[in-house]
């Protein structure tokens, strides 16, 4: 999923899904929460002919119903959905 196609404003509750595909299964895993802030990072990684010689990974940061602060890495196996 490319995030900058959709972008969540802070405050939009949404539920993300992701999958890690394995040789003979998938895990997966969703969290529920509320969007503090949707944006493009660059990891410690370095990465050839990327901008600024970096890695740039989507990344949604939410508030989960307990406090806690949650920050995903979205990838092609990420779905984000709005919930109402």
């Amino acid at each position: 999923m490319a995030l900058l196609s959709t972008v969540y404003a802070p405050g939009t509750r949404v539920r993300v899904t992701q999958q890690t595909p394995l040789r003979d299964r998938t895990w997966t895993n969703a969290v529920e929460g509320v969007v503090q802030r949707c944006r493009q990072a660059k990891t410690g990684s370095w990465f050839a002919h990327a901008k600024d010689d970096q890695l740039w990974l989507d990344r949604l940061e939410l508030e989960l119903d307990d406090g806690e602060l949650a920050v995903l890495n979205l990838d092609q196996y990420s779905v984000v959905e709005h919930v109402s």
